[in-house]
């Protein structure tokens, strides 16, 4: 497969020119946002390398059923795109792929974007100040290319975790992960276990309850339940939100209400008061059984896991086909699926809605820095950065949705947004100057660090409970910014030189 790119005004093949000036690993939210604005720019070469067969990240990766955004449609899309024809309140996956795939085709990114081609390796070459990237494609050879940028746009939500469950390789039912769902995973009329009650799985029980003859719901932590309350909008106010200028204000607002929701992430009263009651009403409401009710009482502070949003995984978990089984799935005998509490069950197909390797990116281990190091080796006792985006060792890398840069509270896309400015302002400042590599300083890097590691200390995140968000060996934070969406492009939203080495074409220029 050749990729075309544009090079001083002409079209020019990939192949049989290795070197681009930016190369993307990713194509979801993230890397085609970077896509996007670099083709805008039309200043920089660059290519985006996908592994999979379409792009869309983790929207094209999870269609189970009932698959949705939990942040609304108007704060979950580029600010920098055409206000899109939403439905209702919250996207539906679908909507977000479409929205995605749109975005290729309106920017004319699909002749930068190598599908079905994995990231290898990426080799930072001292000798000529670039990096080298080995991909490897489904359909042919490997090939390897320079890039003198790159830009690492994997995601946290890209590899699924499976916990270590005695037996389960040997279950002889179907055993499918939420983010590998296909259209035969055998449901119907099947005796179906599912594992995990997060985000994903309280999307997909109340659909699993239609059409399963028996479901068993294992729950290792009772999660905080709060009304969604979405709705379609009428054909008026689609027509409205379609003007940039409504769409605008209707975002800046969701933004700004979202942000509120931060103190409660602090602990402050009475805002932490107010959600937890929220949500304890909510269970109150929808569960009448006192034994069923206590058995969904989290038993740790709210906001320190995820707040989940949901209208009917309450009343799934009360039907006359569902079992809620308060303990962990433990083990697998043939068909018997036992959980810690000692019960056990008969199931045909396994659910794993399990989560993600978030804190520990396997893609980590494929790029190699400065003396060999690996950015794996870096993360070791847990990702680090500086302004979340770049990596002491790793110059001319670009790290987005990264380290400390997710929120608990209000929308991803805002974030990928404000590291986006920065990338391009290191990029013009690269393009403005003899300097051929910026590298962040080690000790910019551990100031950095440490200021994170202060705004976390008496956040719900380090004290309500243990939580996906947190490092587990090193026990910090290390996948969200312990602050406001809107101190985070105050923080980090602008490229200062002051804290990189840098490298220049003149020895005497280096500093």
């Amino acid at each position: 497969m050749t990729v075309t790119t544009t090079q001083g005004g002409e079209r020019v093949d990939i192949d049989t020119v290795p070197d681009v000036d930016v190369a993307i690993i990713g194509a979801g939210f993230a890397g085609l946002g970077m896509a996007t604005q670099l083709a805008r720019r039309g200043r920089e070469t660059f290519v985006v390398l996908e592994r999979a067969d379409a792009v869309g990240g983790t929207w094209r990766d999870n269609v189970y059923p009932g698959i949705a955004c939990d942040i609304p449609a108007h704060l979950y899309s580029f600010s920098f795109r055409p206000p899109a024809d939403w439905a209702s309140r919250y996207p539906s996956g679908r909507e977000i792929r479409d929205y995605l795939e749109q975005t290729v085709a309106d920017e004319g990114l699909a002749e930068h974007i190598l599908l079905n081609t994995e990231l290898r390796q990426a080799a930072w070459d001292e000798v000529t100040a670039r990096w080298t990237i080995t991909a490897e494609t489904a359909d042919g050879p490997g090939r390897t290319f320079r890039a003198r940028s790159l830009v690492l746009a994997v995601g946290r939500l890209s590899e699924a975790k499976i916990p270590d469950i005695e037996g389960l390789g040997e279950f002889p039912g179907q055993v499918v992960h939420t983010a590998a769902w296909h259209d035969a995973v055998a449901v119907e009329g099947a005796r179906v276990g599912v594992v995990g009650t997060g985000a994903s799985a309280v999307q997909l029980i109340p659909h699993l309850a239609d059409a399963a003859e028996e479901l068993v719901v294992f729950c290792r932590t009772a999660p905080y339940v709060v009304p969604r309350e979405d709705r379609r909008y009428t054909s008026d106010e689609r027509a409205a939100l379609l003007d940039p200028e409504v769409a605008g204000e209707v975002r800046h607002r969701l933004l700004t209400e979202a942000d509120g929701a931060f103190r409660q992430r602090l602990g402050l009263h009475p805002d932490i008061d107010e959600i937890r009651a929220r949500a304890r009403n909510h269970l109150h409401e929808q569960v009448d059984d006192p034994e069923l009710r206590e058995l969904l009482t989290p038993d740790y502070e709210i906001g320190c896991k995820r707040i989940l949003l949901s209208d009917d995984f309450y009343p799934a978990l009360q039907r006359s086909n569902v079992v809620f089984e308060p303990s962990a799935l433990e083990s697998i005998t043939e068909s018997k699926a036992t959980a810690r509490s000692g019960r056990t069950f008969d199931l045909d197909v396994l659910v794993m809605a399990t989560g993600f390797e978030s804190t520990r990116p396997p893609a980590a281990s494929r790029v190699v820095g400065r003396a060999g190091l690996r950015l794996s080796e870096h993360w070791s006792s847990g990702m680090t950065s500086y302004a979340s985006t770049v990596v002491s060792g790793f110059p001319n890398m670009f790290v987005l949705d990264g380290p400390n840069a997710a929120l608990g509270h209000n929308s991803a896309i805002y974030m990928i947004e404000t590291q986006l400015d920065y990338v391009l302002g290191a990029l013009e400042f690269m393009g403005n100057t003899e300097v051929r590599a910026l590298e962040v300083s080690a000790e910019a890097e551990a100031a950095y660090t440490r200021e994170i590691d202060e705004r976390s200390a008496s956040t719900v995140w380090l004290t309500g409970c243990d939580s996906w968000y947190v490092d587990p060996e090193s026990g910090r934070l290390t996948l969200l910014w312990p602050g406001t969406a809107a101190s985070f492009r105050e923080r980090n939203g602008t490229f200062d030189p002051a804290p990189y080495l840098t490298i220049t074409d003149s020895p005497e220029a280096e500093r």
